[in-house]
């Protein structure tokens, strides 16, 4: 069992990292290295967006090897962590809209606010539970 939550951990780092190179090439490349070719990057988001699905592959094979209060945990988590991004991100948006903040309301602010949630909510939980 541990071997197994190993290789799963190990796997899902490798994807997570590719994942997050890939999207680092597609977000800089067309600036930095092809110079805007249309093609090329093209074919940099879509790698990106299949490292992005093999990563949430190996997220869930990583989840399936869980026990149950660790399920519990991560549902309880993920749950939170959903409706709080959800309302949020609609208020931040808003914001925005209705001309209330001054800048972009922009997605990497939400992605920040939505790991650190999930973070700071299983280690919230994994106290309560144990």
């Amino acid at each position: 069992m541990i071997k197994e939550r190993k290789k799963n951990l190990y796997n899902l780092a490798i994807w997570t990292w590719s994942w997050v190179a890939t999207l680092a090439i597609a977000t800089f490349g067309s600036k930095y290295i092809w110079d805007d070719h249309r093609v090329l990057t093209a074919l940099a988001v879509s790698v990106n967006f299949v490292h992005g699905i093999l990563m949430i592959i190996a997220n869930r094979k990583m989840f399936n090897n869980f026990d149950e209060l660790e399920r519990k945990i991560h549902l309880e988590s993920l749950a939170l962590t959903l409706g709080l991004a959800v309302v949020v991100g609609l208020s931040y948006s808003l914001l925005e809209v209705t001309n209330l903040i001054a800048n972009d309301a922009e997605i990497s602010n939400l992605v920040i606010f939505i790991g650190l949630t999930y973070l700071i909510l299983v280690t919230i939980n994994t106290r309560r539970y144990r």
